[in-house]
């Protein structure tokens, strides 16, 4: 795959772009947009920027992380705090985000998406209130381990970072989850199949894979 460099401020503005000229596939009235990555990759900062893009832009958005859909500690740890392949297809609610964020944004739902579940360091339920997404709104979802489980993205973003720079920025005490992002490259793909990939092993110098040559437009424009 050929990536070419970007800032990170060009590469929201072109998905932004790309999102206002884009209807969700399935005929739902919401457009849903995934931000994949480690907790190393920063997609919650992706996440926060492309939405602040969209907004500028009129519409409607709701962030929300899957850190806040996931199990009970005593489901999570069940085979120990440190389990890789728990980590990998136990840690995350997939059954609620169906339920609570996607379920309401198929073609005629509510449009009544619940940004989170539960509290992982209280371990009990946010009890947050549901938030209402006018037709036309975006969702953008962002964490770890976000593809292969089927959840009707209509554009999805994968922030990749190499074995190397993987190991490098991940905190010490989760070192232990590096075992379960193999498996997901091995099993799932990402960067084969989201439709933008984003190469951030220098945050400060990021790389992308350009889909729609909006990029080598915009600097022939400028030559």
């Amino acid at each position: 795959m050929r990536l070419e460099p970007i800032t990170w401020e060009r590469l929201t503005e072109a998905v932004a772009d790309r999102a206002l000229e884009s209807k969700a596939e399935d005929g739902s009235a919401w457009l849903r947009i995934a931000v994949d990555g480690a907790p190393a990759a920063g997609t919650a900062t992706v996440a926060g920027t492309l939405a602040e893009a969209l907004r500028l832009r009129g519409r409607s958005v709701l962030v929300v992380g899957t850190g806040g859909f996931l199990k009970p500690a005593s489901l999570r740890y069940e085979h120990g705090r440190e389990d890789a392949d728990t980590y990998y297809d136990g840690w995350f609610d997939t059954g609620a985000l169906w339920r609570e964020v996607f379920g309401p944004l198929d073609p005629g739902g509510s449009g009544r998406v619940l940004p989170d579940l539960w509290d992982p360091d209280a371990d009990r339920a946010t009890r947050s209130p549901h938030v209402e997404l006018p037709p036309g709104g975006v969702l953008v979802a962002h964490g770890p381990l976000l593809l292969g489980h089927w959840f009707p993205f209509d554009l999805t973003l994968h922030v990749r970072l190499s074995p190397g720079a993987l190991r490098r920025r991940t905190a010490a005490d989760e070192a232990w989850t590096l075992p379960a992002f193999e498996r997901y490259e091995h099993e799932v793909a990402p960067a084969g199949s989201a439709d933008v990939v984003v190469r951030a092993d220098d945050p400060r110098h990021p790389a992308w894979n350009d889909p729609w040559g909006r990029d080598r437009r915009d600097r022939d424009d400028h030559a």
